[in-house]
């Protein structure tokens, strides 16, 4: 691949919310601040290889992203009286006298604004989520419907409504005054939380883990954290984020294949996130009740101070797993409890809850509960059951490392005589 070509694909995977979010300051319109960055992404696959890759590859493309907003703007304006297309005129006109481009501090409060203006309050919960994810994240529509876990097509429309409702109700583009700013919060830290989950596990594409998404996420949660030092919220999700993160470099092999938690090597995991990420658990904790990301920090915590896999407190997690259920109850806390309590107990304690989760149906799409069944059940000596959970866990897969890793669980099984 060449620099230029190479330079583009960095550029549009880790760069392109950076441009999307100057572009709708500049234009004031979601769609259109889109269309242009794509023809500016598109100029510049053809430019780039010929004339060389611009010292900012950011600040050429949103130059070029306003510049043609600029220009569709104004052919619009001739054919139309409409106010927002005269609006966006005199936007885009005022805009071009600056290059905030060049101005990374500008660039950060763009992307802020962005954020906020996605969870504004007059669009449903999921609605900002989603939006946000689409938007600020740079997330594609299947992965955002992934992420909700709902068809793509409704995902597409409920997108086109968000948009529409800022437009129509003109939701103004601008992080929020200190006396509303905490009512935006929940939203906000739902949307860092999937971006970061999303890198963390990534649903589609050849990588395991999305670098870029969770930096994003931690970075965002930073700036949170700057707005509003003292939520134990905030605190307890960029504790989390950290904490996880730490064992990224460890979670996968050369080849690309998963390594499973017990199996890493914790020499690699990073310290500085731990130790970072261990000094705000406690400050997470003293919400009452307990706030969720501070007990999933916690859980993150008893995993990240165990130097081997002995070391690591079952019982602690198992427990903490049980507060989770109480405070913030969903089918994914009661699956990841029982794996915790069939380490902490055995696993036919973990099995039996495993039963009660697949009889409510709300994980029957999702692989993880017949892969975390056919484990227990292999554990147990059930090697028929386990073979049929296992290939049921392959049936719903969506991931090819994820794949691949039941796939060798499997075959390890008839190995084994099972």
């Amino acid at each position: 691949m060449s620099l230029a070509a190479a330079s583009l694909e960095k550029a549009y995977r880790e760069e392109r919310p950076r441009v999307i979010a100057t572009l709708i300051r500049v234009v004031g319109d979601f769609d259109l601040a889109e269309e242009v960055a794509q023809d500016a992404f598109a100029d510049a696959a053809v430019q780039w290889p010929a004339e060389g890759v611009p010292d900012s590859p950011v600040a050429w493309l949103i130059r070029a992203g306003r510049n043609k907003a600029i220009d569709r703007v104004r052919r619009r304006a001739r054919f139309s009286s409409k106010e927002a297309e005269l609006t966006a005129v005199a936007r885009a006109d005022a805009e071009a006298s600056d290059d905030p481009a060049e101005e990374p501090e500008v660039l950060e409060d763009d992307r802020l604004r962005l954020f906020f203006t996605c969870c504004h309050p007059a669009l449903p919960l999921d609605a900002q989520v989603a939006l946000t994810l689409r938007t600020v994240a740079g997330l594609t529509t299947e992965e955002v419907a992934a992420a909700f876990l709902v068809p793509v097509p409704t995902m597409a429309q409920r997108l086109v409504r968000a948009r529409a409702k800022i437009r129509d109700a003109r939701i103004p583009y601008r992080i929020p005054p200190e006396e509303v700013l905490a009512d935006r919060v929940e939203a906000v830290l739902a949307v860092i939380y999937l971006t970061f989950t999303e890198g963390y596990a990534a649903t589609s594409g050849d990588e395991v883990i999305r670098r870029e998404l969770c930096a994003e996420a931690i970075r965002l949660a930073r700036l949170l954290l700057v707005l509003m030092p003292d939520r134990p919220d905030t605190q307890g999700l960029l504790g989390l984020m950290l904490l996880s993160d730490s064992r990224r470099r460890a979670r996968v092999d050369g080849a690309g294949d998963i390594v499973l938690l017990d199996e890493q090597d914790r020499t690699l995991w990073d310290q500085a996130q731990i130790a970072e990420g261990l000094a705000l658990v406690p400050l997470a904790l003293r919400a009452r009740p307990p706030d969720p990301y501070g007990v999933q920090a916690a859980i993150a915590a008893v995993h990240a101070r165990a130097r081997t896999k002995e070391e690591t407190d079952w019982a602690e997690v198992a427990g903490l797993y049980a507060v989770l259920a109480r405070v913030a109850p969903s089918a994914v806390v009661d699956l990841n409890r029982a794996v915790a309590v069939a380490m902490a107990e055995g696993p036919q304690p973990g099995l039996e809850l495993l039963d009660e989760v697949e009889a409510t149906g709300r994980l029957s799409e999702l692989h993880l509960l017949p892969a975390a069944r056919a484990d227990l059940l292999a554990r147990l000596g059930r090697g028929a059951e386990a073979r049929v959970a296992y290939e049921r866990a392959l049936s719903l897969v969506s991931h090819e490392a994820e794949r691949r890793l039941l796939a060798r669980k499997l075959a390890a099984l008839g190995g084994a005589g099972g």
